[in-house]
């Protein structure tokens, strides 16, 4: 197992090097920006989607979904993020108080 922890470590530290090779014009062209942009939004939803739905390998239905479409409303009515942390954590503490996962 430390072997695979070990080679991602190296990758990434490989990746990151090899970042500063890059010639700066080429970093600041409007495609390269576009798409760290729609990868950082991708990642950001995916990070998202493992942590709501996922227990280890099976799929899991609990008062986290709860939680998420209550900040995902939140965030529509353009709410402060402090505020939507909040009633997200008030949705699924009220779900939990109702016997729901």
């Amino acid at each position: 197992m430390w072997w695979w922890v070990l080679g991602a470590c190296a990758i990434a530290f490989a990746t990151k090097g090899a970042g500063f090779l890059i010639p700066a014009h080429r970093l600041e062209s409007p495609r390269i920006t576009r798409v760290a942009g729609v990868m950082t939004i991708g990642l950001l939803a995916a990070l998202i989607t493992m942590n709501t739905f996922a227990d280890g390998q099976r799929l899991r239905l609990d008062a986290r979904i709860v939680a998420l479409a209550v900040a995902m409303i939140a965030f529509a009515l353009r709410a402060p993020y402090l505020l939507v942390v909040v009633l997200g954590a008030a949705a699924a503490a009220g779900v939990r108080l109702l016997g729901w996962g």
